[in-house]
């Protein structure tokens, strides 16, 4: 059985700051909070939570991925820019044209995240995080869609979209020019398997699609870490170690 995409983690110099502002923006619940990270558990189709990780790693450039979040009319996009900037956004320019409908953000460690325009034709039945927006290759949109198997719901000009059969937010990657790789993925997927499932042979799996392993090859305590073929950093983690999702 493949693996499921299990959370979204956020390196955070503040977890708990960071866990509020995220749960005030997206309406999710505050799971826990611990010496080893705090976690949102989505109340809509999401099918993932959000792991917010200490690290005293400050966040230099731009991430590799980010929200896009969905409005339902343009009176509904200024809520959703007020309420965040009033929890501690802050409008910042990645280079958008002053013509773009939507509007980009930066949480309160410098996420970036978007608001997208309500007549958004690609979002338009996604739930409020309509995507997660990667920079990445057309061969990593491959390989996500394989091993998440998950169907490729856009292949178009080396820019690729999966989603899973369940619904949920795209995944995307916009293909070339891709941004210069400045060190470990602040933002990165934990992979979980069901109860009784061979870690070892999934590990095996997505090697034998394109992903490395980083570091030793021995699985650790909390998983195994690995990289896709773009270089960016995830987690295989051991069947004891991950809660199942609503989707198993």
């Amino acid at each position: 059985m493949t693996s499921q995409l299990h959370a979204l983690c956020i390196d955070a110099n503040e977890p708990l700051r960071l866990a509020r502002f995220w749960s005030g923006v997206l309406g999710w619940e505050l799971e826990d909070d611990s010496d080893e990270g705090t976690t949102l558990l989505p109340s809509d189709d999401t099918g993932f939570r959000i792991r917010f990780l200490p690290t005293q790693e400050p966040k230099t450039g731009r991430n590799r991925m980010h929200f896009d979040l969905t409005s339902t009319s343009l009176d509904d996009q200024q809520r959703t820019v007020s309420t965040s900037l009033g929890l501690g956004a802050q409008h910042i320019d990645v280079g958008q044209r002053p013509e773009d409908g939507h509007v980009v953000l930066a949480d309160p460690e410098g996420n970036e995240f978007c608001v997208i325009e309500p007549d958004n034709k690609f979002l338009a039945d996604c739930g409020f995080i309509g995507a997660l927006a990667c920079d990445g290759s057309q061969e990593v949109g491959y390989f996500w869609s394989r091993a998440l198997d998950w169907p490729l719901v856009w292949d178009q000009d080396q820019e690729t979209a999966i989603r899973s059969p369940h619904g949920g937010p795209k995944i995307t990657w916009g293909g070339p020019p891709l941004m210069p790789r400045t060190g470990r993925s602040r933002l990165r997927f934990d992979l979980a398997l069901p109860a009784r499932a061979d870690q070892r042979a999934e590990v095996d799996r997505l090697v034998s699609l394109g992903a490395t392993r980083i570091g030793t090859d021995r699985s650790e305590a909390d998983g195994v870490l690995l990289a896709d073929p773009d270089g960016h950093e995830f987690r295989v983690l051991a069947p004891a170690s991950a809660i199942e999702s609503h989707w198993c």
